[in-house]
């Protein structure tokens, strides 16, 4: 790989039936596409009854990633993005594994909601096939899950993520390769349950045309497209005749269709089964292929934050509104926030961007548990984060803001930090440190300037030094900190203030 990597990006997806990887050079605002590789895991095939990942499924993964990441390994790392799909949301060993494939990828592995993943899959669909003159129909049939969204140029208007997918509806109807009549209806039928919350809705919002993407629904195209069912896409009849083949064929191992490889063979009859429940529901005659999908738009997803088009900032501006948040005393808190971080960032270790990301993202939704009760209100806030669909944001970014919502007033909870990822889990400790003594100076909620405050962090101290007099003239701040101070100590952190002489510090104001 060349030297100069600074403008390359790399995007993993960890899927129920593959797992694909994604390197890209973006060089005068256009993306050009310098590698893919694709390999068959089939972790969905290793959840047990249990929910729990098989040792041998695992060892797929693992060494999979371990191929990515000798590839990746000198791309910058904030250029890098994995994210995991609807087996790893499922799996209750999830957290083990997903330790095992950070040490082989060498990068974190975020896990995505269902809505979420849908918008990246459209999103990577509207950069491959523009249109912003017709609302158009994405279907994307994965190993686990299948997501359909309706949007325009790069809006999307609905989203949503239903659990069905090529690997889990052959292992359900079709699980030892058999492909009868019975077992299709029935498969079909489920598909159309399914189906069944999102129909009306759907039907409701009129779009001009529809596509699919990603592994199954290209396989289908192939397929129909080499026996001559159709010219382009995939046609209602086609798709019909292909289901009739497959009924004839009665067995997975012995499906000999040009178009289909060997290693999609036992999922393939899932995959066709998923489709036709959705042609059925949704009264289709026939749909488009885009090759874009999930990891291109994750590609697109990673160079809008790198250039100032986060997705999560809107996220955060959306929830604030929603909730009716106190939006002048969110923004007082954020900026003291802000300041404390500055001050402290390499003292702590907290120098990295995303650190403030999360710092400010936790600051101006601090409150937001209000809109349900004042009592305990950082507990619902904390809910409302860890459980919203937020866009842009990975389950475990959820559960780092809603951390530092959850511990931002009263008690210092350590127990809430065991659900941090163990790499950061210091971090957002001292982040939650930072955003409680913001929320303090601000408690009386005032407009009025603050004077400047100097702030050192070293291990598990903090220190806070203003003007001379400022604490005695500020009485109700100064026991506010001594309650914050008892709080930390019983977390092991200590806290300490002090006023300084006059004109021992310079005093222009911190913003308020």
């Amino acid at each position: 790989m060349e030297q100069n990597l600074e403008s390359y990006y790399a995007a993993v997806d960890l899927g129920s039936n593959s797992f694909h990887m994604i390197v890209a050079n973006f060089v005068d605002g256009r993306l050009q596409i310098v590698d893919r590789i694709k390999e068959m895991v089939r972790l969905a095939s290793g959840l047990n009854d249990n929910q729990e990942l098989s040792e041998e499924s695992m060892l797929r993964a693992l060494n999979c990633l371990q191929r990515f990441g000798q590839r990746i390994h000198d791309i910058p790392q904030v250029n890098i993005r994995a994210v995991g799909t609807n087996t790893l949301r499922q799996a209750r060993n999830g957290r083990s594994f997903l330790s095992n494939a950070h040490a082989a990828l060498g990068h974190p592995i975020e896990i995505i909601a269902g809505r979420e993943e849908a918008r990246l899959i459209y999103l990577g669909v509207a950069h491959t096939l523009y249109d912003d003159t017709n609302k158009r129909l994405v279907i994307d049939i994965g190993g686990g899950s299948t997501e359909l969204i309706i949007g325009r140029g790069f809006d999307v208007y609905c989203a949503e993520s239903l659990y069905m997918g090529c690997v889990n509806m052959a292992q359900r109807f079709f699980h030892d390769g058999k492909i009868k009549a019975k077992r299709m209806s029935k498969a079909i039928l489920f598909a159309r349950q399914e189906m069944e919350l999102i129909e009306a809705s759907y039907k409701n919002i009129a779009w001009g045309y529809a596509l699919g993407s990603s592994g199954t629904i290209i396989s289908i195209r192939d397929v129909v497209q080499a026996q001559g069912w159709c010219q382009t896409g995939i046609t209602a009849a086609a798709l019909n005749r292909l289901k009739n083949e497959l009924l004839a064929i009665d067995d997975s191992s012995s499906i000999k269709l040009a178009g289909l490889s060997e290693r999609r063979k036992p999922v393939f009859v899932g995959g066709v089964a998923v489709l036709c429940g959705i042609f059925e529901a949704l009264n289709l005659t026939s749909i488009n292929v885009s090759e874009g999908a999930l990891r291109e738009g994750l590609l697109h997803d990673s160079i809008g934050r790198s250039h100032n088009e986060d997705a999560r900032d809107k996220a955060i501006t959306d929830v604030v509104q929603r909730y009716g948040v106190d939006l002048e005393q969110a923004k007082r808190v954020k900026a003291t926030a802000r300041v404390f971080f500055q001050q402290v960032r390499i003292g702590w270790g907290l120098d990295k961007k995303e650190y403030l990301d999360l710092l400010q993202w936790g600051a101006l939704t601090h409150e937001i548990g209000l809109s349900i009760a004042h009592t305990q209100y950082h507990r619902h806030g904390a809910y409302l984060i860890a459980h919203a669909d937020l866009i842009g944001f990975s389950r475990q970014e959820q559960i780092n803001i809603a951390t530092l919502v959850r511990s931002h007033r009263r008690k210092f909870p350590l127990e809430e930090f065991e659900l941090i990822t163990r790499t950061i889990k210091i971090p957002v400790l001292r982040l939650a440190i930072l955003l409680r003594l913001a929320v303090v100076i601000h408690r009386s909620r005032s407009y009025n300037m603050l004077p400047k405050i100097h702030v050192q962090g070293n291990d598990n101290k903090i220190n806070l030094t203003f003007p001379a007099g400022w604490l005695d003239s500020h009485p109700l701040t100064l026991a506010d900190l001594e309650t914050e101070k008892d709080y930390l100590q019983a977390a092991d952190i200590e806290l300490t203030f002090q006023n300084v002489l006059p004109n021992a510090l310079d005093h222009n104001s911190t913003p308020g």
